[in-house]
């Protein structure tokens, strides 16, 4: 009794990741439909939560002294340090749908 409703409760988490991961991809299709340019701000949101919510806490060579923009993302990801990989999904696609029309 106990294994099959352990088994039940692994299939139900698994499904609800799928769907977040299924609503993560969207969201990530979703957006490069979006009319207007956000501000930089909002893209660097945008960054930091896609990578946080694909690849986990930042890693990776630190881009070049003079690569601003690389710098600015790295920077931007490394504030979400200890997010889960879910929360980062969850609210990248909160601000998905906020940006769409």
């Amino acid at each position: 009794m106990l294994n099959s409703s352990l088994s039940a409760t692994s299939s139900y988490q698994l499904s609800a990741m799928n769907d977040l991961q299924h609503e993560f991809e969207q969201a990530a299709t979703d957006i490069k439909r979006l009319g207007e340019r956000p501000d930089n701000d909002t893209l660097l949101r945008l960054y930091a939560l896609y990578k946080q919510g694909l690849d986990g806490d930042v890693h990776g060579a630190q881009p070049g002294f003079f690569d601003f923009i690389g710098t600015a993302k790295q920077e931007a990801w490394a504030l979400l340090k200890g997010m889960s990989q879910d929360d980062a999904m969850r609210q990248y696609i909160s601000l998905v749908r906020q940006l769409l029309p």
